[in-house]
C-alpha cells in the first residue's frame, strides 16, 4: 500500500467518507417503531421484499444497500442473489449484468420507470447511477408486464432516485478504498412551496492509482475521473401530478500498458474511453376517479450519449440520440378488473465511425410506434391472472406483436405460486454494445444483423414457513429462455477473428435457483442462495455452452445489529462455478491461448458499520480471499500482435481491497 493511500485511509476513517445511502440512527432509519402507551415495538425492516403482485420480482431498499459499499448501481448486487455482475473485458473496467444466465442487452434498464442507458450507454451504464442516489431497486424477472414496451427477454431493472416531495433534507457522502478511489456524494431536497420541491444530486469520482499487481505490464483498472449531475422538479396540485428533471454527466477512462512497455522500441498501448451524456425526463399525472383508480399519464424522456474510444491504433465514436414519449391510461371497472391501456413511440439515431484497417461510417435510425393493453384479473384473494398484449411499427423491421401472460396463485397465505410467459423483441447496435471488444488484436466482424426475438417461460414458488417462532422464507423458481432470432458473439469459429452474427440453430437458457432467509437470532439474520445455469447457443454448427459464463453460483449472508442498533455486521461469501472458455488456438511459440475451461472460485467481503445520530461510518473489504483471474490479458508483453485479447474475462481482476467512508444527514431526512 502507497504512502498515499495510507494517509487517505487514515483521512478517511478521521474525517468521514462513505459511499452508500442515506441514513439516521438505527432507532430511525433501519426501525420502525410503535408506541403503546410505555410499551415500544421494534421490528427490523427488511432490506428486500418480493414483489406483491403476479410478476416475480423483488425490491432492494435502502437498508440493503447501506449493506456493502454500493458506490453505484454495478455494486448494488453483491448481497442479493438477484443478480450478477461481472467485468466484460480487463483493460476498461466495463462491467454487464448476468440475469437468467444471460448478459444485461437482455434486461430492460428502467429509471422512474422509463426506458433509458440504451445502445451506447450500455457498457458503462452501471456505473452512471451512483448508489447514494438510489432510494430503491426493483427486479423483475422472466418477460414482465407490455407498458414499457417490447424488450424485457429476461427481465427488467428499475431504478428509484431519491423523491424531492418524500425525501426533505440534506445528504453527504464520502467514499475512499486501498486501491486510490474517491467518491464524494451530495444530494439535496427542499420544498419550495405547497406542493412544489426540488433536488439537486451531485457525484463526483476519481480513481488515479496506477496498479499492475500481477506485473503483466498492464494497468488492472483504469484510471476514471467522473463528474455526474441531476436536477429533479416535482409539483403536486389536487389531482394532478408533475415530474421532470435533467442530468448531466462526463467521465473519462484512461488505461493500458503502464508506462514502460515490455518490448524494447514499441509505443505504449493506450485505451482511452471519453463520454459525456445529457438527459432529460418529464411526466404528466391526472387523476380522473379516485374510486375506480382512474388515471391518464403522458411521460417522456430524451437523452443525447456522446463517446470518443481508442484501443491502441482502434478508434470509435459514436453519436446516439434518443427520444421516448408514452401516454398511458389505467382504471378499475371493479375490484376484480383492472385495464392498462398505452401508446407509445421510440426514436433511435446513432452515428458512428469506426477506423481500424480501415475507415467506416455508418448511422442507424430506427422509429418505432407502438400500443399496448393489459388486462388483470383478481377473482378472489388466491388467484390473480395478467394478460398483455402490444403490437408495433418499426420503420426496420416492420409489425410485430409482444403477447405475455402472469399468473398467480396463493392457496394459503404462507404459499405462492407464479406462472409467466411471454416473448420480448430487441433491436441490435452491436459495435455500441460491444465496443470493448476492439481491445482484442483478433478483427472484429459484424454481419448485417437482424431484430431479436425469444420467448421466456418461468415458473416460482414462495414459502413463508414459521419455524421455531420465527419465519423461514424460502423462495424456487425456473426459467427457461429460447432464441428464435439472436446477435451472436462468437469467439469459437476462427481463432483470426471475433464475428458478431445471426444464430444459425439452436440458442436457449435454463437457470433454476432456490433461496432462503432465516432470522436465526435476534438481530441476526442469514439469506443462502443456489443457482444452476445451462446456456447453450450455436457456434459454427456446434451447440456448445456459452462461453464465460459460470455453471453455477452459492450465496450466502450474513447481517447482524446489536439490539440498540448502534452496530452492524455484514458479511457475504460467493462461490462462482467453472465454465468454458472460448476455443483455444495456438499461440506462436506453440502454447495454447488459455485453457479450455475455468475453474470454481471463492469471494468474500466484509463491512462493519457505525450508526450514531446524524452520520454513520463503516469500514469494510472487498475480495477478502484475494482471488485474481492470473492472466486476464491474453499476450499483454505484445499488445500490438494479432493474439493480444482483454476480453477474456471470467473472474475478478484485483485482489482484495479496504474501505472506509462516513454518510452524513443535515435536515430532517432520516
Amino acid at each position: 500500500m502507497t504512502e498515499r493511500n495510507i494517509l487517505v485511509c487514515f483521512a478517511l476513517l478521521l474525517g468521514g467518507t462513505v459511499c452508500g445511502q442515506t441514513a439516521d440512527t438505527a432507532e430511525t432509519d433501519t426501525l420502525k417503531s410503535q408506541q403503546l402507551g410505555n410499551v415500544t415495538i421494534t421490528a427490523r425492516r427488511a432490506g428486500t421484499s418480493r414483489v406483491v403482485g403476479p410478476v416475480n420480482g423483488v425490491r432492494i431498499n435502502r437498508e440493503e444497500l447501506c449493506r456493502a459499499a454500493c458506490c453505484n448501481l454495478g455494486e448494488s448486487f453483491t448481497t442479493n442473489p438477484a443478480v450478477d455482475v461481472n467485468y466484460s473485458d480487463a483493460a476498461t473496467g466495463a462491467k454487464q449484468i448476468k440475469l437468467l444466465g444471460l448478459s444485461g442487452t437482455y434486461v430492460q434498464m428502467l429509471t422512474e420507470n422509463l426506458p433509458n442507458f440504451r445502445g451506447a450507454a450500455a457498457p458503462y451504464a452501471l456505473d452512471y447511477v451512483p448508489g447514494p442516489w438510489m432510494n430503491s431497486i426493483s427486479v423483475s424477472k422472466g418477460c414482465s408486464s407490455v407498458r414499457n414496451g417490447y424488450e424485457a427477454i429476461t427481465g427488467q431493472i428499475n431504478v428509484q432516485y431519491l423523491s424531492p416531495e418524500s425525501d426533505p433534507g440534506v445528504t453527504v457522502n464520502l467514499y475512499g478504498n486501498t486501491k486510490s478511489r474517491f467518491d464524494a456524494n451530495a444530494d439535496a431536497s427542499v420544498e419550495l412551496s405547497e406542493g412544489l420541491s426540488t433536488a439537486l444530486l451531485l457525484h463526483y469520482q476519481d480513481d488515479w492509482g496506477d496498479y499492475d499487481d500481477n506485473s503483466d505490464g498492464f494497468l488492472d483498472q483504469p484510471s476514471l475521473r467522473q463528474y455526474n449531475l441531476q436536477n429533479r422538479w416535482v409539483l403536486e396540485s389536487g389531482h394532478y401530478v408533475f415530474h421532470a428533471g435533467v442530468a448531466l454527466l462526463k467521465e473519462q477512462r484512461d488505461g493500458g500498458q503502464t508506462d514502460r512497455p515490455r518490448t524494447a522500441g514499441s509505443p505504449r498501448y493506450v485505451i482511452g474511453v471519453e463520454t459525456d451524456r445529457y438527459e432529460g425526463y418529464m411526466k404528466h399525472g391526472i387523476t380522473i376517479d379516485e374510486e375506480h383508480n382512474t388515471s391518464l399519464a403522458l411521460m417522456g424522456s430524451a437523452s443525447l450519449h456522446l463517446t470518443d474510444a481508442a484501443y491502441g491504433n482502434k478508434r470509435y465514436d459514436v453519436n446516439e440520440k434518443n427520444a421516448y414519449v408514452q401516454l398511458a391510461f389505467e382504471t378499475s371497472f371493479t375490484e376484480q378488473h383492472n385495464l392498462s391501456a398505452g401508446l407509445s413511440l421510440n426514436h433511435d439515431h446513432l452515428r458512428y465511425n469506426l477506423l481500424t484497417e480501415r475507415e467506416e461510417h455508418a448511422t442507424d435510425q430506427e422509429t418505432t410506434a407502438g400500443a399496448y393493453a393489459q388486462y388483470t384479473y383478481t377473482p378472489n384473494s388466491h388467484w390473480t391472472a395478467m394478460a398483455g398484449l402490444r403490437a408495433d411499427h418499426s420503420n426496420r423491421y416492420g409489425t410485430f406483436a409482444t403477447p405475455r401472460f402472469h399468473l398467480k396463485f396463493t392457496p394459503a397465505d404462507a404459499l405462492s405460486l407464479r406462472l409467466s410467459a411471454g416473448k420480448g423483441y430487441r433491436t441490435v447496435h452491436a459495435l455500441a454494445e460491444n465496443n470493448f471488444l476492439l481491445a482484442s488484436g483478433r478483427r472484429l466482424i459484424v454481419d448485417n444483423l437482424d431484430q431479436e426475438s425469444a420467448w421466456n417461460y418461468g415458473l416460482s414458488a414462495s414459502l413463508n414457513l414459521p419455524l421455531f417462532g420465527k419465519t423461514l422464507k424460502v423462495n424456487a423458481e425456473y426459467y427457461h429462455t429460447r432464441f428464435s432470432r439472436q446477435a451472436v458473439v462468437d469467439y469459437d469459429s476462427n481463432p483470426a477473428e471475433i464475428r458478431i452474427t445471426n444464430l444459425s440453430g439452436k440458442s436457449y437458457s435454463n437457470t433454476f435457483q432456490a433461496d432462503a432467509t432465516y432470522p436465526v437470532l435476534t438481530g441476526l439474520e442469514l439469506t443462502a442462495a443456489w443457482r444452476i445455469n445451462d446456456v447453450k447457443t450455436t457456434y459454427g454448427g456446434r451447440l456448445m455452452e456459452k462461453p464465460l459464463t459460470s455453471r453455477y453460483k452459492g450465496l450466502l449472508t450474513a447481517s447482524y445489529k446489536t439490539p440498540k442498533g448502534q452496530w452492524q455486521v455484514d458479511a457475504t461469501a460467493q462461490l462462482n462455478g467453472g465454465g468454458r472458455m472460448p476455443t483455444p488456438y495456438t499461440l506462436p511459440d506453440g502454447t495454447a491461448s488459455w485453457p479450455s475451461r475455468f475453474s470454481t472460485y471463492e469471494q468474500l467481503q466484509f463491512q462493519v458499520t457505525r450508526w450514531f445520530r446524524r452520520f454513520s461510518v463503516y469500514v469494510g473489504g472487498e475480495n477478502l480471499t484475494g482471488f485474481r483471474q492470473q492472466q486476464p490479458i491474453i499476450s499483454a508483453a505484445d499488445p500490438w500482435s494479432d493474439a493480444f485479447d482483454a476480453t477474456m474475462v471470467w473472474g475478478p481482476v484485483h485482489g482484495a481491497t479496504f474501505y472506509a467512508g462516513i454518510r452524513v444527514s443535515i435536515g430532517p431526512r432520516q
